[in-house]
């Protein structure tokens, strides 16, 4: 049976079960879209629904620039895609079950440490 291991060569399980390295750069990739509050909030108004660009920087009151370069990461993260409308591009999640999956873990977080605040890797010189 072949091993798989982890960035620091450690075979990776989880619950006694290997995990591929693909599915630990799938997580990662999730959590480093998540890892910006704009993102997040980005992920969340197109959890409501798809929309234009110009849209979601007057909603979230950012300048489009800034959404611009926040769209493309989750673009190259392949959370969110961009559907050609006329000469317009809209944007909308890339698999509506991540919109559940951000219910999920929201949910799941609070519910399991509601009154949890959580330390920047920079502010405890971790990582």
């Amino acid at each position: 049976m072949d091993t798989w291991f982890c960035e620091f060569r450690l075979p990776c399980t989880v619950g006694g079960v290997l995990t591929l390295a693909a599915d630990i750069e799938v997580l990662a990739r999730f959590g480093r879209a998540l890892a910006d509050p704009i993102r997040c909030r980005i992920l969340l108004a197109l959890r409501e629904a798809p929309a234009h660009p110009a849209d979601l920087a007057d909603t979230l009151e950012i300048s489009r620039t800034r959404l611009s370069n926040h769209l493309a990461c989750l673009r190259d993260c392949g959370l969110v895609v961009a559907v050609p409308v006329g000469r317009r591009t809209r944007y909308e999640l890339a698999d509506e079950r991540l919109g559940h999956a951000l219910d999920d873990l929201r949910t799941a977080v609070v519910a399991v440490e509601a009154d949890k605040t959580c330390v920047d890797a920079d502010e405890t010189g971790c990582c």
